[in-house]
Parts: C-alpha cells; structure tokens; sequence
C-alpha cells in the first residue's frame, strides 16, 4: 500500500525524518509516538506531499508519488488527512463543509454529496447538527466533523495528526469512539499520538520515532510491554510511571499537583482516582513529610496499571527510620483513608532512601 524509501525531510536547522524505510501494508492500524519534535507529524505530511522530502521516494500502491510527473491531486483524493486543528471553513454549515470536496473534486451532485454527508454525520453522532456552524460546536463535536469530511472523499488511507491533542480532556473520549469505529473498518490509517493507551486498544503496529528514524517498531505488545532498545524502554517506561524528587520545604507544591493530574488526564484515570491520589500526596508529603523531616529528600512514584485499573504510589524518603503511619496524628490518618484502600511501611537502613511508604490509591 505505502512504501517509502530513504526518506529524509530537512529544515535549515533541524533534519526530523532522516534516511527512513518502511512498508505499509493495506489494513493496517499503525499509531506513531515519540518525544516531542522527533518527526512524527513531519512524517505522515510527507506521505501526502503537504511536506515536501529532501530527498528518498514514496509509492502509494504503484505510484510514486515523489516522482515530479506524478498526478499528486489524483493521489490526494485517496489520501485523507485529519489536522489537530479541524480546520474547517467557518462561514460554511457542517453538512457544506462535507459536500464541498466530494462536488468540486469527485464531481458529485448536489444531492449525492448531501446523501452522503448525512450518513456520515449519522456515523459519528451528530445528524442533529447539519445546519450548525462550526462556531456553534464543541472542540470534541468540530473534530468529528472533521473526520467525516475527510470520510466524504472515501480515501483509502487516513492520515491523522494529533486527533485529539486540541480537544478539552472531557472531549477526547467522544473523537476516540469514532477513530476506534474507523479503524475497524479495514481502511489503512495513520495515527500520531500521544495517547498511549487508546494506541495500544485501536492498532496493530506501532512506530517509535527518536533520532530522525523509526527507532523500534513492533506490535502494541511489542512496544509497550516488552520494548528492546533503549530509548524505547525509557519513554515507556516514563507513560506508565510519573516521578519526581523532592528536596526542599519550597517545592513547586502546585507544579507537582499539576503534573499528577497531566498523568491522570493522559491515562483516562478517573476523576475520583485523580482526586485520591492528589490528596494521598497532599497528606503523606505536604501535611506531614515536609514538616517533620530534618532534611526533606523524598522522592515519589505514581504507577498505573490499566489492565486493572489500579494505581499505587510509593514515597521513600532519606534518613533515619521514620514510619509516618505511627508518627502522624489520628487525622491524617483519616484523611488518608478516604484516598487509599491499603497502606504500608517499611524501613531498610541499607538503601540509600531507606523509608519506603506504599499506598495503594482507591478508584
């Protein structure tokens, strides 16, 4: 379906896609991660051309479409393309946003092109809202509509950048539902994400970019379970665990808050979770560790694990034994209750953060 060789796009002070060769069969599922500015988004606009390569060659089925001759609006009617943004026209309704490209590229009528929107908006949950304007919409219901307008052209493959990256986090599940629908559908589709878990759920190849490169690729299994390079092992293992240290009574108290709930929003953690564990931390660190501690050297772990839904937390903290459960007042220990269903501590004067306090975070 899509073969590209010795693909390299540079700019004049960076070269994010460098020397890349990879064959995408028809059918398949492909979700690309990475850090950020390691090409991801650069290289799925290669694959129709919005980015011009430096040098290297793409074929879509048999025809290259880095090839000057090539008829590249032919290749691009059956290349559809999903933009963080939505971009959509806002002088349009929803249902003229989607005909517009089926009437002046595939030279559809009127009516056939409405038929066809109408199904569509009923596919991604949104008929009622034909004769909106896309002012009138929310960021999750625009990008839906933006997946049906790039349906109405009936591309064989679907690029998507970012699909839910712009969205407010209450939003996101509702474009997932759709993307998850359509990449059942046997269509080729390309995913940048950043999404871990969705990827894993609608995929069955996943591209870890890093070094200008595909680094590692390999099945969601593969690459999220059992990872070979290095680089590839560090950022997963960064998905599923959320660290810091602590080394001041002046901490980014709010910074840390901030983070737990970036990593909760990111995981789809619940509201309720996220809430525990905002306040597990706030009553273990905040409340007591700090304010008792001659010197606060304390570094914390916050690990979920979405094959049950559970999350624990680990604080271990320097010096000598301290077992905050016995040291902390009658309502500490309440308040910890209400975030956490079991707890526990132990001291191991060996290590060099000897005190380790283990939480386990209520749903």
């Amino acid at each position: 379906m899509i073969r590209i060789e010795h693909l390299t796009k540079a700019f004049p002070d960076i070269t994010p896609i460098n020397d890349v060769s990879v064959t995408i069969n028809e059918g398949d599922v492909i979700s690309v991660i990475g850090p950020s500015g390691t090409g991801k988004s650069t290289l799925i606009r290669c694959i129709n051309l919005l980015e011009k390569p430096t040098s290297g060659h793409i074929w879509i089925d048999n025809d290259e479409i880095t090839d000057p001759k090539c008829d590249l609006e032919k290749i691009r009617r059956s290349v559809g393309m999903v933009f963080q943004s939505f971009n959509l026209f806002p002088n349009r309704t929803v249902i003229e946003n989607i005909m517009m490209a089926p009437v002046d590229l595939l030279g559809k009528s009127r009516q056939e092109a409405y038929d066809k929107g109408m199904e569509l908006l009923v596919m991604v949950g949104l008929e009622e809202k034909a004769m909106n304007y896309p002012e009138e919409l929310s960021g999750g219901q625009k990008q839906r509509i933006a997946i049906a307008r790039t349906l109405a052209m009936d591309p064989e493959i679907i690029l998507m950048d970012e699909p839910t990256s712009a969205l407010d986090p209450t939003m996101v599940g509702e474009v997932q539902a759709v993307i998850r629908d359509l990449a059942s559908s046997g269509r080729t589709m390309m995913i940048v994400t950043h999404e871990m878990d969705f990827a894993r759920a609608i995929c069955n190849r996943v591209f870890y970019l890093d070094d200008g490169c595909i680094y590692e690729e390999g099945t969601p299994e593969q690459i999220f379970d059992h990872p070979e390079k290095e680089k590839t092992i560090r950022f997963v293992r960064g998905l599923r665990v959320l660290e810091f240290d602590i080394e001041s009574r002046h901490y980014d108290y709010p910074g840390v808050q901030g983070s737990i709930e970036a990593y909760c929003i990111r995981h789809q953690i619940s509201k309720s979770m996220m809430q525990h564990v905002r306040l597990a931390f706030e009553e273990t660190v905040q409340v007591n560790l700090i304010k008792s501690l001659a010197t606060p050297i304390i570094h914390v772990s916050v690990s979920y694990y979405p094959e049950d839904e559970s999350l624990d937390m680990t604080v271990d903290y320097k010096g000598d034994k301290y077992d905050l459960l016995s040291k902390c007042d009658i309502i500490s220990l309440a308040v910890l209750d209400t975030a956490v269903s079991d707890r526990s501590f132990r001291y191991d004067e060996e290590e060099e953060y000897g005190n380790h306090l283990e939480l386990k975070i209520k749903p």
